[in-house]
């Protein structure tokens, strides 16, 4: 935000108001004031003037009414109006005219104006018309602005003797009165400069507390809370001041509790394994977590923006997000030639307090692994159903004809039974092949092991099974002659090798060979199991761990195989920690490789 100039902040606005008001205040004070002055000073003028006037009109009036006999000798009527008019009249601004009944000049103070003269002036035929006292201003002549006074002369029978006229310039008062205008100016530009300094400091009383605001207003834009605005008095700015002050404590304990919000909501979106997909009500990213962007194997920054629908591959499917049902759910299949990748989408939407959709909500899950599950659990219980009824079907039907006679038929009868029995001891094999399975997934089986130097152990395993070995087969033992201690549960291991070392009997061709061996690999032992028989097609040897697979299902029910062998094996090893795995060619006979690992020499020494 900029900072606010001089020129245009409110401390000028109240400066600006400030002085006009004054000006106002003094302008209406100036013209009441002067009017009143100029009222007074030409009434004073004027009553002045009617002083002089009354004066003037008494002497004469008595000059005017003196008896004068024709033997008097002396001072005639206009000598002695004369001498008056001198002696009243000594004020150069003013002009005295004093005129008989006839308008003839019989005494005036005015140079130009000569005795006997007579004088036509309207205000004086006007005063010795109506017997009454006239009075005028004007401006003359010479440009003065004057003021004119007529009184009429009475004689002792109250008739109209004479006149006199007197003018008296106005200038005088009209200089004093500008005079006083000036001094009133200058005392009034000298109040409105103090005034000014003194409203620059009240404005500054006044926007200095709002400039602290406007300061902290800024700094809590950016964040920044820990300010405070200073109070200065008990008065609305102050009380705007604790309000503000107030709302800053507020403010930043909802924004603490938003960021705290916003970190737990940005730690739980980072660190969920479920991806979270935030769209606007048209469809377009607005936010997305890693899990998200993993999933769908881009950047998380680069989808903002994006459309739904296409980021989900849906655009063939959905023509508008808006045809998303509330908390609907879909698997998506992102599968190639390599790699099956399903990922199961559930739609839920965000609504405003109107229950408008102002937007959609995403959660991504990768479900490959357990629709690989659930494939296989169909599987199992498929392979289950099938290994068990086709004993039972062979159960059945032999049981059903001794049942119909054979029984009673001694050299058939005891065929039929065998049979029955076998396949019963066949299904009895499978089940508690299942149930060990069963055991193991729910780990609700232990391992009781002990330090066994392996070597000695598999000599012992591999003489028990030569014993019994068809001599058309031959058994090479290509093992060390030392001693590697493993932790190992004998009955465990014993089963583990059982299941392998039989495996390579039953698949070996008459005269074939069957390898043992075993290796130091340093931290655990190398063991393996080599025949002769005819192998396992590549594209199969991964799966011939899983439950219920044979790759000649045929033989190995005429065997009487389970098809749980080798998928027991291999839990059992991986329960030691170890690992096993088969390699293969057709025709040239099947390796199977399981390890274990070796004990360290410090952990027997301390033991």
């Amino acid at each position: 935000m900029h900072k606010v100039g001089f020129f245009r902040s409110i401390q000028l606005k109240f400066i600006i108001i400030y002085i006009l008001l004054l000006i106002l205040a003094v302008q209406l004070i100036g013209a009441f004031f002067t009017g009143q002055l100029s009222n007074n000073l030409e009434e004073s003028f004027k009553d002045n003037v009617s002083s002089r006037m009354e004066l003037l009109s008494y002497n004469l009036e008595l000059v005017f009414n003196r008896e004068r006999t024709e033997t008097e000798e002396g001072i005639s009527l206009e000598s002695e109006v004369q001498d008056i008019v001198n002696e009243l009249s000594t004020d150069e601004l003013t002009n005295v005219i004093v005129v008989n009944n006839q308008s003839i000049i019989i005494g005036t103070n005015n140079n130009l104006l000569e005795i006997n003269q007579r004088i036509t002036r309207d205000i004086i035929q006007q005063v010795l018309f109506f017997d009454t006292t006239n009075e005028d201003d004007f401006i003359n002549e010479s440009g003065e602005y004057v003021y004119v006074r007529v009184d009429p002369i009475f004689d002792n029978e109250n008739k109209v003797v004479g006149a006199i006229y007197m003018e008296s310039s106005l200038e005088g008062v009209y200089n004093q009165l500008d005079e006083i205008n000036k001094i009133f100016l200058q005392g009034a530009l000298l109040a409105i400069a103090i005034s000014a300094i003194i409203g620059v400091l009240v404005a500054r009383s006044i926007t200095k507390p709002i400039k602290e605001m406007r300061r902290q207003a800024q700094a809590m834009a950016k964040g920044d809370f820990t300010q405070k605005v200073k109070i200065y008095g008990k008065d609305e700015i102050g009380q705007l001041s604790e309000a503000f002050n107030d709302l800053n404590s507020r403010l930043r304990h909802s924004y603490a509790t938003i960021e705290e919000e916003r970190f737990k909501l940005s730690s739980v979106l980072s660190n969920m394994s479920d991806g979270v997909i935030a769209t606007d009500q048209e469809g377009s990213i607005t936010l997305i977590n890693e899990a998200a962007g993993v999933l769908l194997g881009k950047n998380p920054d680069d989808l903002i923006g994006d459309d739904l629908l296409d980021v989900l591959q849906l655009d063939e499917k959905l023509v508008d997000i808006s045809e998303l049902r509330e908390n609907s759910s879909m698997i998506i299949d992102f599968s190639d030639d390599n790699q099956p990748f399903l990922i199961r989408t559930n739609f839920s939407t965000v609504k405003d307090d109107q229950d408008a959709v102002n937007g959609f909500i995403t959660v991504l899950n990768d479900v490959t692994e357990d629709e690989k599950v659930e494939q296989e659990r169909r599987d199992f219980v498929s392979n289950v159903s099938h290994e068990l009824r086709t004993p039972l079907t062979t159960m059945k039907s032999y049981l059903e004809a001794l049942a119909d006679g054979a029984w009673e038929d001694k050299e058939i009868a005891p065929k039929f039974l065998e049979v029955t029995q076998n396949e019963t001891d066949r299904m009895i094999r499978m089940v508690n092949d299942l149930l060990q399975l069963s055991r193991m997934d729910a780990e609700e089986y232990s391992l009781h092991k002990e330090e066994t130097d392996f070597i000695d152990y598999f000599h012992q395993i591999i003489d028990r099974f030569e014993m019994n070995l068809p001599e058309t087969m031959t058994i090479k033992r290509e093992l060390p002659n030392k001693k590697y201690q493993v932790w190992i549960d004998k009955d465990k291991m014993t089963q583990v090798l059982d299941n392998i070392i039989s495996n390579a009997i039953k698949y070996s061709p008459e005269g074939g060979r069957i390898f043992f061996r075993a290796e130091n690999k340093r931290h655990y032992l190398l063991i393996s199991v080599q025949d002769e028989g005819m192998g396992i097609p590549y594209d199969r040897l991964e799966k011939i761990f899983d439950r219920f697979y044979r790759t000649d299902r045929a033989r190995t029910r005429k065997l009487g195989g389970t098809g749980l062998g080798l998928a027991i094996t291999k839990e059992l090893v991986e329960a030691h920690h170890g690992r096993i795995w088969a390699k293969s060619r057709e025709g040239h006979g099947t390796t199977i490789y399981f390890t274990l690992p070796l004990i360290k020499r410090k952990r027997r020494d301390i033991r």
